[in-house]
Protein backbone atom coordinates (compact mmCIF):
# COMPACT_ATOMS: atom_id res chain seq x y z
CA UNK A 1 0.00 0.00 0.00
CA UNK A 2 1.59 3.33 -1.31
CA UNK A 3 1.44 6.07 1.53
CA UNK A 4 0.20 9.21 -0.20
CA UNK A 5 1.41 12.95 0.57
CA UNK A 6 0.02 16.46 0.35
CA UNK A 7 2.61 19.68 0.30
CA UNK A 8 1.88 22.42 1.57
CA UNK A 9 -0.17 23.71 -1.19
CA UNK A 10 -2.24 20.95 -1.98
CA UNK A 11 -3.58 20.70 2.08
CA UNK A 12 -4.38 24.19 1.40
CA UNK A 13 -6.46 24.12 -1.49
CA UNK A 14 -8.38 21.51 -0.10
CA UNK A 15 -9.21 23.08 2.90
CA UNK A 16 -9.40 27.05 1.28
CA UNK A 17 -7.06 28.25 3.50
CA UNK A 18 -4.05 30.21 2.65
CA UNK A 19 -0.38 28.17 3.25
CA UNK A 20 0.11 31.00 5.55
CA UNK A 21 -2.35 29.81 8.35
CA UNK A 22 -1.25 26.46 7.91
CA UNK A 23 2.51 27.48 8.55
CA UNK A 24 1.16 29.44 11.88
CA UNK A 25 -0.79 26.67 12.59
CA UNK A 26 2.12 24.62 12.91
CA UNK A 27 3.89 26.82 14.99
CA UNK A 28 1.46 26.35 17.59
CA UNK A 29 0.32 23.04 17.43
CA UNK A 30 -2.90 23.04 16.08
CA UNK A 31 -4.02 20.88 12.72
CA UNK A 32 -3.12 17.34 11.23
CA UNK A 33 0.16 15.73 11.91
CA UNK A 34 3.31 16.56 9.65
CA UNK A 35 6.49 15.68 7.80
CA UNK A 36 9.24 18.45 8.06
CA UNK A 37 11.78 16.72 5.81
CA UNK A 38 15.21 18.74 4.89
CA UNK A 39 12.95 22.10 5.84
CA UNK A 40 9.72 20.97 3.92
CA UNK A 41 6.62 20.17 5.20
CA UNK A 42 4.24 17.23 3.99
CA UNK A 43 1.07 15.71 5.33
CA UNK A 44 0.27 12.07 5.32
CA UNK A 45 -3.28 11.50 3.28
CA UNK A 46 -3.89 9.45 6.22
CA UNK A 47 -3.04 11.73 8.70
CA UNK A 48 -5.37 14.80 7.51
CA UNK A 49 -8.12 12.66 7.53
CA UNK A 50 -8.10 11.41 10.76
CA UNK A 51 -7.56 14.68 11.27
CA UNK A 52 -10.78 15.58 9.66
CA UNK A 53 -12.33 12.85 11.19
CA UNK A 54 -11.61 14.73 14.50
CA UNK A 55 -13.20 18.04 13.53
CA UNK A 56 -16.64 16.76 12.47
CA UNK A 57 -19.47 18.81 14.34
CA UNK A 58 -23.22 17.38 14.68
CA UNK A 59 -23.96 20.78 16.10
CA UNK A 60 -22.31 24.09 16.86
CA UNK A 61 -21.43 22.83 20.74
CA UNK A 62 -21.48 19.27 19.99
CA UNK A 63 -18.89 17.06 18.45
CA UNK A 64 -19.62 13.50 16.61
CA UNK A 65 -17.45 11.89 19.49
CA UNK A 66 -18.90 13.56 21.83
CA UNK A 67 -22.59 13.03 20.32
CA UNK A 68 -21.73 8.95 19.89
CA UNK A 69 -20.58 8.74 23.40
CA UNK A 70 -23.57 10.35 24.59
CA UNK A 71 -26.36 7.90 22.58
Amino acid sequence: MDVVHLNQKQLAARWSISEATLERWHSIGIGPKFLKLCARVAYRQVDVEVYEESCLQVSTSQSVAAHARSS
